[in-house]
C-alpha cells in the first residue's frame, strides 16, 4: 500500500510504503492481517526502513491507534530495520492512525480493532485498588467469624473465714447481735470468694 505525495520541498517523489502480509491462523479460524514493514522513498530511492511490531488485526477489520511512531514516547511501534540504515536519523509519528489492506467494501473502514492495551495503566491501578479492599473485607470478615462471645468463667476457691464462737441461744434470736465468747473462734469452711474471668 503506497501513500504518494509528489514533490515537498526538496523532498522529490516523497512515497510511504507499507508492506502488509496476510496469513491464517487456525486458532482464531479466519486470516489475519500484519503491517511488516515501513518503507520512506524519495527521489526514487528507498531511504529508511522500519520494521512493525504489533500492528495485526483479522483480515475482515481495519486496524487503529492513537500514534505509530518511531518514537519511544510512543510506544515505538517501528523500529528501524539495521543499525547501518539511514532509519535512525529519520523520526516517524503518525497520528490517528488507521489501516486495512484487505477486504475493502465501498471505500469505508470496516470495524477497527484498536491498538489500546485491555491492561492500561488505569485499569491496573483499579484491579490492585479492588485487590486491596477485597482483602480488607476478607480481614474483617476473618475477625468477625472467629469473634469469641463474652462468657463470664468463674474459678472459685475455699477461703477459711475466722468468726468468733457463739452461743446456741444467741442463733434463735436474729435481731440480737453476734457475741463473742473469750478468744475462741472457729473455721467456717463453706465461706468462698470467686475470681470472675471475662
Amino acid at each position: 500500500l503506497s501513500l504518494k505525495f509528489g514533490d515537498i520541498g526538496n523532498l522529490k517523489g516523497l512515497v510511504i510504503r507499507f508492506l502488509l502480509t496476510t496469513s491464517y491462523y487456525q486458532l482464531s479460524v479466519q486470516n489475519w492481517f500484519s503491517l511488516h514493514r515501513l518503507q520512506l522513498l524519495y527521489n526514487h530511492s528507498i531511504q529508511a526502513t522500519f520494521n512493525a511490531t504489533r500492528i495485526y488485526a483479522p483480515a475482515s477489520y481495519s486496524y487503529h491507534c492513537e500514534h505509530v511512531s518511531s518514537l519511544q514516547r510512543y510506544d515505538a511501534l517501528l523500529i528501524p530495520s539495521s543499525a547501518n540504515d539511514l532509519s535512525k536519523l529519520w523520526e516517524v509519528t503518525f497520528i490517528d492512525f488507521q489501516i486495512q489492506g484487505f477486504n475493502i467494501q465501498e471505500g469505508h473502514f470496516a470495524y477497527a480493532k484498536d491498538c489500546a492495551s485491555f491492561f492500561s495503566p488505569a485499569i491496573l491501578m483499579g484491579l490492585v485498588m479492588s485487590l486491596i479492599l477485597l482483602l480488607v473485607l476478607a480481614y474483617a470478615l476473618h475477625m468477625l467469624i472467629h469473634l469469641k462471645s463474652l462468657d463470664r468463667h468463674y474459678e472459685c476457691k475455699a477461703s477459711p473465714a475466722y468468726f468468733a464462737q457463739m452461743k446456741d441461744n444467741d442463733m434463735g434470736d436474729e435481731k440480737e447481735p453476734l457475741r463473742s465468747s473469750g478468744n475462741e473462734t472457729y473455721e467456717l469452711r463453706n465461706q468462698q470468694f470467686c475470681k470472675i474471668y471475662i
